[in-house]
C-alpha cells in the first residue's frame, strides 16, 4: 500500500480545497468542518508506513516539521513587519511575543497563530504518526486496542475538564488516533471493494454521516477542541470520510484535486496570504477596505487562492522541494 492511489489524492485535494473554502466562511462551513479534517488524518493513516524505525521517524520529520518551522517563521516575520499593521489584526493588540512563542507551541488561537492558524495541522499529524507508530509496536492486539481507545477517549476529556490547549495539538493528535487507525486498518477494505458493493456501501455510509452531522448540536472545530456530541461527531467524521474516498474511486476524473492533494503543505501555509493579496487588490482598484462577499463569490475566491498558490508551489517544488515536504527517499 505504499504506491500511491490517484483517487485517495484526490480525496485528499478535496480536503484542501475545502481547507481554504471553509476559511472563507461559506454557508456549508458548519458541514465543512464535520469531516474535512478527520478526511486528513483518515487518508495519512491509510498511507501510514508498513515498517517505522528511526529512519523513517526522522525522514517523516523532515518532510513535515522541517518545513512547519520554515514556513512559520516565514509567515510570522510578515506578520510582525507587515501583516498585523493591516485589516483586522490592526484592529486587535496581539503581541509579537506571543505570537512568536505560537510558533514552537502551535496551539492558542489568533492571540499566538495569528500569522498563520492553519499551520496547527503538521505538528498535530506528525504527532498522531508518532502516537499510531508506537501503539503499533505493542504486539498484543487486544493491549494495542485498548491503549488505542484509551487515547481517543483521553482526547475528548481533556478539553472539557481542562479548558487547556496543549503544545502541538496533543489532545486533537489524540482523537486524531481513530480516524487515522481506521484509515490505516480498512485500506485493504476499501482499495479490494467492488464497484457494485462500493455504492451500497457509498449510500449507507453517507446516510449515517449527513444524519450525525445533523444531530450534533454545535459547529466541529477540531483546531479548538469543539466537538458537540463526540460520538456523533467521530461517526460522522469517519462515515463522511469514506463516503467521499468511495466517491472519488467511483468517479476518479478530479485530476486537479489529485495534483492540490499532492501540494498540501504549500497551500495551508500560503492560502492566507493569497486572500490577503486579492484584498488588497480590492482596496487599490476599488477603494474596498471591508468586502463582504455572497456566496458564489467566495467559491470563486477560493478558486482563485489555489490558481494564485500553484505558481508557489512550481517554483518551491523546482528550487526548495522540502518546503512542500519532498524528501528523497533513502
Amino acid at each position: 500500500m505504499e504506491k500511491r492511489l490517484d483517487w485517495v489524492d484526490q480525496a485528499k485535494g478535496l480536503s484542501i480545497f475545502l481547507v481554504v473554502y471553509g476559511h472563507n466562511f461559506p454557508h456549508f462551513e458548519p458541514y465543512i468542518y464535520s469531516f474535512h479534517i478527520a478526511l486528513f488524518f483518515f487518508i495519512s493513516g491509510v498511507f501510514h508506513p508498513v515498517k517505522v524505525n528511526i529512519s523513517v521517524i526522522k525522514r517523516r520529520a523532515k518532510m513535515i516539521i522541517v518545513p512547519y518551522f520554515i514556513w512559520a517563521f516565514i509567515l510570522y516575520f510578515f506578520w510582525l513587519f507587515i501583516g498585523r499593521n493591516y485589516g483586522k489584526s490592526s484592529l486587535l493588540d496581539l503581541s509579537p511575543s506571543d505570537n512568536f512563542l505560537g510558533v514552537f507551541y502551535a496551539q492558542g488561537g489568533q492571540s499566538y497563530m495569528d500569522w498563520g492558524i492553519p499551520m496547527w495541522f503538521l505538528p498535530c499529524i506528525f504527532l498522531v504518526f508518532l502516537f499510531f507508530s508506537a501503539i503499533k509496536k505493542i504486539q498484543n492486539k487486544n493491549i494495542s486496542n485498548m491503549v488505542l481507545t484509551v487515547c481517543v477517549i483521553g482526547g475528548f476529556i481533556w478539553p472539557r475538564t481542562t479548558g487547556i490547549h496543549l503544545p502541538w495539538s496533543i489532545d486533537v493528535a489524540l482523537v486524531a488516533l481513530g480516524f487515522y487507525a481506521f484509515g490505516h486498518t480498512i485500506k485493504n477494505w476499501l482499495v479490494n471493494l467492488s464497484k457494485k458493493t462500493t455504492i451500497l456501501w457509498g449510500v449507507f455510509f453517507l446516510i449515517v454521516h449527513l444524519a450525525t452531522f445533523y444531530y450534533n448540536p454545535l459547529k466541529i472545530d477540531m483546531y479548538r477542541s469543539i466537538y458537540g456530541n463526540e460520538l456523533l461527531f467521530f461517526i460522522s467524521g469517519l462515515t463522511g470520510s469514506i463516503t467521499y474516498l468511495f466517491l472519488f474511486k467511483l468517479i476518479p476524473v478530479f485530476k486537479f484535486f489529485s495534483y492540490i492533494g499532492k501540494h498540501t503543505i504549500v497551500i495551508l501555509a500560503t492560502h492566507i496570504r493569497a486572500l490577503t493579496l486579492i484584498k488588497l487588490a480590492l482596496l487599490i482598484t476599488a477603494g474596498i477596505a471591508v468586502y463582504e462577499f455572497n456566496e458564489t463569490e467566495k467559491l470563486l475566491l477560493t478558486i482563485l487562492q489555489i490558481l494564485m498558490v500553484i505558481p508557489v508551489i512550481w517554483l518551491v517544488n523546482k528550487y526548495t522541494p522540502l518546503l512542500d515536504g519532498k524528501v528523497k527517499k533513502p
